[in-house]
């Protein structure tokens, strides 16, 4: 098979993944400190689970909204500098939120905040994509997401120092903003926009690369895989779990909101762990399996994860060693199927140069839109129910079913690849 990605520098390549993961472990730090440091801003202002679930919310609704539109001025603009400008310099606005006297002034300062965090993912899959071989996206994948995780990991001990102080909020705030800021410089500096990765070039032609179309969309959708994958995303409901689990800790198990930081960092040192895993995983499963190697993968996968979560959040382990234990080992599955299964397969079934469409259109704008309203009623649901009743229903049933689901997969996705390949290798 004939792979059209040009090989490139291995040095700069893996400078170019390292910085984006560095970047985007400061975006997501930025747009999870709300979650982690939520018992104590609950304490400053005045809060409730609700007002919780309605700030999770946001960054899912401006990752709907904002993630294609990021990607369609990337593509016009160039993704490097709009990722320099989105996740640099906007992260002003990040260290503006620690100004907030009150609810309101809170929430449209995070909003405008979550609007530049969410430009990196889009941007930086495809830009990823762009530097390797099919056979290495794997890898990439999820060495990427596995140094974000220990960029993560190496924040835990200041995000739980911020917690210790009634106002430590506000300060943390304003080091992510200085942080964002100095990413967007290190992007400008050591991140490479590479040449066209794929499509068709030739004398005379001018090369295509990956970009945002709204027209591309149709030609996604007549992919039967991938509106399958569109179906899955549904199920993913871990990015609910996530703006939950510090306070979950605190007010169901009677943690301190710093220790509660630090158990949640158990289960990213997991995370991290099995990112790099899931990528290996992901790739040995389709030379030992074939094309349906992966499909086998998400289902141990999101059988696995299902049980873990049932196991962590019905059962109390204590507040000593065993809970971190446990924590660290439900993280070291947590990963495994995105890195692994999901990423690459969108790569492998959707044409080159509408990888970026394809990346925007589930993980911005349907999975942003779901896990949006997903937030805004778990907020509400865990008021009801509990914290403890809503990690059941919202995290391990879904997940359950989820498994159940991929099993169409089974068909859709050998026969889909298979059609991509030989297309691909009639254009190289």
């Amino acid at each position: 098979m004939s792979d059209p990605t040009p090989a490139r520098p291995a040095p700069r390549r893996w400078r170019s993944v390292i910085t984006i993961a560095v970047s985007r472990t400061i975006d997501d730090t930025e747009s999870g400190l709300m979650n982690s440091l939520f018992p104590v801003i609950r304490a400053s202002l005045g809060l409730s689970l609700a007002q919780l679930g309605l700030m999770a919310a946001i960054p899912r609704f401006a990752r709907m909204i904002f993630g294609p539109l990021w990607s369609m001025i990337a593509d016009r603009w160039g993704r490097k500098r709009v990722l320099v400008f989105a996740t640099g310099v906007w992260g002003i606005w990040t260290g503006l939120v620690g100004l907030a006297q009150n609810f309101e002034q809170l929430l449209v300062l995070y909003a405008i905040g979550a609007i530049g965090t969410v430009a990196g993912e889009p941007i930086a899959n495809g830009l990823v994509a762009d530097h390797f071989k099919n056979n290495e996206r794997g890898r990439a994948y999820g060495w990427l997401r596995s140094l974000s995780s220990f960029g993560s990991l190496a924040m835990t001990p200041l995000i739980a120092q911020f917690a210790r102080s009634p106002e430590g909020w506000r300060y943390g705030l304003y080091t992510m903003g200085a942080l964002s800021v100095a990413s967007g410089i290190a992007i400008a500096l050591l991140v490479d926009d590479p040449a066209p990765a794929s499509g068709k070039s030739g004398p005379g032609e001018k090369a295509t690369r990956p970009r945002f179309g709204w027209r591309d969309i149709a030609e996604l959708w007549r992919i039967p895989t991938f509106r399958l994958l569109a179906g899955s995303v549904l199920f993913i409901t871990s990015i609910v779990m996530m703006p939950f689990m510090v306070s979950f800790f605190v007010d169901v198990r009677g943690w301190e909101t710093a220790d509660a930081n630090f158990l949640q960092g158990a289960f990213t040192a997991g995370w991290m762990v099995s990112s790099v895993l899931g990528g290996f995983l992901g790739d040995w499963f389709e030379r030992r399996f074939g094309a349906r190697g992966r499909v086998i993968l998400m289902q141990i996968y999101l059988a696995a994860f299902s049980i873990a979560s049932l196991l962590v959040f019905q059962v109390d382990w204590g507040r000593g060693p065993l809970a971190f234990v446990v924590l660290l080992c439900f993280g070291l599955i947590g990963s495994v199927g995105f890195s692994g299964v999901v990423l690459p397969m969108v790569s492998h079934v959707v044409p080159g140069v509408a990888r970026a469409t394809a990346f925007a259109l589930l993980f911005s704008l349907l999975q942003g839109m779901f896990a949006g309203i997903l937030s805004l009623s778990a907020g509400a649901l865990a008021d009801r129910i509990g914290l403890q009743g809503l990690m059941l229903w919202v995290v391990t049933v879904p997940y359950a079913i989820n498994a159940v689901y991929w099993t169409l997969l089974h068909r859709s996705y050998p026969e889909d690849r298979a059609r991509r390949e030989t297309l691909d290798a009639a254009k190289a």
